[in-house]
């Protein structure tokens, strides 16, 4: 979710979609992503759109947004999207829960969100329900509560295993916290387990990183994901590397420790699929991120939070507060919308297909564009057989090069 407004058009009070949007919807697999806008504390590192309660009160200290409201105010949401689809069959495929903290909600207002979301829609009979958790926001008992509700993946913000590199990203959980988590998701009977990691932090190690890829590994999930850190601009990390507190991070720092995750992970029997997760098999894949990076549709509920349906994409407003009060108004809480032209989509595709194992077709890069993938894959950045069979499939030295050979390819 990009940490500062775009520009675009405005969107119709009442939410209206172009008909060129609407055309085919229902053929095309369809989510629902959730944005919940709450945490008990703020990262240094993080830039999404979230809010601690200090953040949400008034001068006179009563509330703004609560966690206690927000459910009523998702499901007006879901309401409005079924207007706004009209009567047309679209099964929900997948739904996925982020944040924030979706987790400072309790089991049953996240559980009377999904069972919205069924009543309106329907969900698919194998549909993915996915929640993400900070692992000091759930115990036994919860995780039980929230399987009850009918989400069948959890998402676990584990970061690092160390503490004094949890302490540089500002992560409130304990070490070896996540893991419990695991077992405790996996007693619930979630099939589904994700633990999110964080690689290149302000001294962290080799050894720390080993470390941290052991743990992950050592607790059982069937998908890791693990990113990069980025020093976004506007946040206390930014702040610190800015005043030469912490180092900047290096980016050769980083591809070693990407080749070491997937190393580590591979050898675990997680093998990746996008370039920064790996899943024990088809299964395991995060059906949602796959919408996302093979073009499907989908629908954000909640403040900050991005749609895609039919090449038409818009964003909604920021802040809980104005958030809550478009809705209370029978408005839109849509801010603003882009209408993608074909050269647009043509981009998008390649930037994200590219990312997947799969890769994406030749026939979608223009004469330029074929002929710097010939080019990559003589260099040993795309797969040769792959390239042979029409396809841009990156190599591992290639992922490491995502972002430009995309460039290249454009």
């Amino acid at each position: 979710m990009p940490s500062v407004p775009l520009d675009g058009v405005p969107v119709p009070d009442d939410g209206a979609l172009p008909d060129s949007a609407l055309t085919g919807v229902g053929t095309r697999p369809f989510g629902i992503y959730v944005h919940v806008p709450f945490c008990a504390t703020r990262c240094g590192y993080c830039d999404f759109n979230t809010y601690t309660a200090a953040e949400l009160r008034s001068r006179d200290g009563s509330a703004v947004a609560s966690t206690l409201t927000y459910a009523d105010q998702a499901v007006a949401e879901v309401d409005l999207a079924r207007r706004v689809l009209g009567d047309r069959d679209v099964p929900v495929r997948t739904v996925f829960v982020g944040g924030g903290t979706p987790t400072l909600l309790s089991p049953e207002h996240l559980g009377r969100i999904l069972a919205a979301i069924d009543d309106r829609f329907g969900l698919a009979p194998d549909a993915e329900v996915t929640t993400e958790a900070n692992p000091e926001t759930v115990d036994r008992g919860s995780l039980l509560r929230l399987r009850d509700a009918g989400f069948t993946r959890v998402s676990f913000g584990m970061q690092s295993a160390r503490p004094h590199v949890l302490a540089v990203l500002e992560r409130t959980h304990t070490p070896g916290r996540p893991e419990q988590c695991v077992a405790w998701a996996r007693e619930a009977g979630f099939a589904h387990v994700n633990l999110d990691l964080i690689y290149g932090t302000p001294g962290e190690s080799d050894a720390d990183w080993k470390e941290s890829l052991s743990a992950a590994v050592a607790a059982g999930p069937d998908h890791v994901s693990a990113y990069s850190l980025i020093v976004e601009e506007g946040t206390r990390l930014a702040a610190r590397v800015r005043r030469g507190e912490l180092a900047r991070p290096d980016d050769d720092v980083m591809a070693d420790r990407y080749l070491m995750a997937d190393e580590m992970l591979s050898a675990a029997g997680l093998h990746w699929y996008e370039v920064s997760n790996w899943a024990a098999d088809a299964s395991a894949r995060s059906a949602h991120n796959l919408l996302y990076w093979t073009g499907g549709d989908w629908w954000g509920i909640g403040p900050g939070a991005h749609s895609h349906v039919g090449g038409t994409r818009w964003w909604n407003v920021r802040h809980p507060a104005a958030y809550a009060a478009r809705l209370a108004a029978g408005r839109t809480p849509a801010q603003a919308r882009e209408i993608l032209g074909a050269e647009d989509r043509r981009f998008e595709r390649v930037l994200l297909e590219l990312r997947i194992a799969e890769g994406c077709p030749l026939d979608l890069l223009d004469d330029s564009g074929r002929a710097a993938a010939a080019r990559a894959a003589a260099d040993g950045l795309l797969d040769a057989d792959a390239h042979a069979r029409g396809r841009a499939v990156l190599t591992l030295r290639g992922r490491l090069l995502a972002d430009a050979l995309v460039l290249d390819l454009t």
